[in-house]
């Protein structure tokens, strides 16, 4: 039987996965609840910036708010946010509002197959009594459940939807094979069989949660190097000539996944009676980054003889890492709002963030390129292309003489500097 395609949630995920069904299945449908979003897609453009343009005017799929258009589908990929809520706990609110869309429409014999990050055991136990309730029908007898983690990285040109092995696992054998059947046939790079829904589910959050402790090991590592006097991208190139070495870097971590992902498993594991000291102590570390380099560019300045309250600084690149335009979950604002509190005029510029979209997020605003001059600091935060290339001396012309560049990522050379700035990086 050919499947019937439903992708419920058509973000940084849910889009290149409809767009690959699409070109596979006839009458895929691509559902998401926002009409802005649906109204984009169908005139061709992805506001994230994350398919090809001429991808979305050639594809066969139907887009829509109208969840009645679920009817029928006979396989159902749900791929909605799972963020934390302001105590850093699982907040299932856009996935349990996914499940009563979908639970609404669910025809007998169908998959619904969830791609969203959970905790191990979260699809059985939080989604299937869910789709249950709202459907009137029986899980495992009615309908399946399957789970496929979403490994998408926005950004990323070299690693998309079909480029990468795709996790797949089903409730039982016959939902697993059918499960894997149906991403393997517009996955080129083929699917691994996991032996359950927890366990494909365990490892995606331990997928985020290594690199999240990696990175907060190299926070660390930077911070006592600033104490030693050492440049850390220096330590980090000596290191790397060692065959087996990983090839992490210090920095904010933000974004949807990465630095939301380990507090899942942590409260996942709280609950089943282990208190998870490594997971949470890489939290700590990397949630207290934009304290830190607030702190450092503070004490700079005043060791320039710079008072913080006449201070002027620039931060460029406010999404959560470069070249995209996403600013879920951003670092940056926390940066500001620190050196706001020191009394700073901060100004904050991207090119490739939704100027509204920011605001209504953060309540900050951008500034536009002429508001950079005369900078007693500038941080680079997100590195993206157009400030390494010919932006580069304009943001470099913006500081004073005797004026702080701060690189946080070491996208520049120390060596590029024009005389009388001062650079630092963690």
């Amino acid at each position: 039987m050919e499947e019937r395609i439903a992708v419920v949630g058509l973000g940084y995920v849910g889009l290149p996965v409809l767009l690959a069904f699409a070109r596979r299945y006839e009458g895929t449908i691509g559902f998401d609840r926002e009409a802005r979003r649906i109204d984009d897609l169908v005139s061709g453009n992805d506001a994230n910036g994350d398919v090809d343009p001429a991808d979305l005017q050639s594809t066969r799929a139907t887009f829509t708010t109208d969840a009645t258009h679920l009817r029928g589908a006979s396989f159902v990929v749900v791929a909605v946010p799972t963020p934390i809520d302001d105590h850093r706990r699982p907040d299932f609110g856009p996935l349990r509002a996914a499940c009563e869309t979908v639970g609404r429409h669910l025809s007998k014999g169908a998959v619904v197959v969830f791609e969203s990050t959970v905790y191990p055991g979260a699809t059985e136990e939080v989604c299937g009594p869910l789709l249950e309730s709202v459907s009137g029908l029986r899980r495992g007898v009615d309908f399946f459940l399957g789970y496929s983690p979403e490994r998408i990285n926005p950004g990323d040109t070299a690693h998309d939807f079909e480029s990468i092995v795709k996790v797949v696992a089903g409730e039982d054998a016959d939902t697993l094979e059918r499960v894997a059947r149906a991403y393997a046939s517009v996955v080129p790079a083929g699917v691994h069989r996991a032996g359950s829904i927890p366990v494909a589910e365990a490892a995606k959050v331990l997928e985020n949660t290594q690199r999240d402790i990696n990175i907060a090991l190299m926070n660390e590592l930077a911070m006592i190097c600033n104490r030693l006097g050492i440049r850390t991208a220096e330590v980090l190139r000596a290191a790397e000539t060692k065959w087996n070495f990983l090839p992490f870097r210090p920095g904010l971590v933000g974004g949807h996944c990465v630095g939301v992902d380990p507090y899942w498993l942590a409260a996942r594991a709280e609950t089943a009676g282990h208190h998870p000291q490594m997971i949470l102590a890489g939290r700590r570390i990397n949630d207290g980054m934009s304290a830190y380099i607030a702190g450092e560019v503070a004490r700079r300045l005043s060791r320039a003889g710079m008072a913080l309250s006449e201070a002027r600084i620039a931060i460029c690149g406010v999404t959560f890492k470069p070249d995209v335009s996403d600013t879920r979950n951003s670092r940056v604002p926390a940066i500001a709002r620190e050196l706001a509190a020191f009394g700073a005029r901060v100004l904050l510029n991207d090119p490739l963030a939704d100027a509204g979209a920011f605001a209504e997020e953060t309540g900050l605003e951008l500034s536009p390129d002429e508001a950079l001059r005369d900078l007693d600091a500038l941080i680079l935060a997100a590195p993206h292309r157009s400030y390494l290339d010919a932006g580069r001396g304009r943001l470099l012309g913006a500081l004073r003489d005797g004026g702080l560049f701060v690189d946080i990522t070491s996208a520049v050379e120390p060596a590029d500097m024009p005389p009388g700035v001062t650079y630092w990086s963690l």
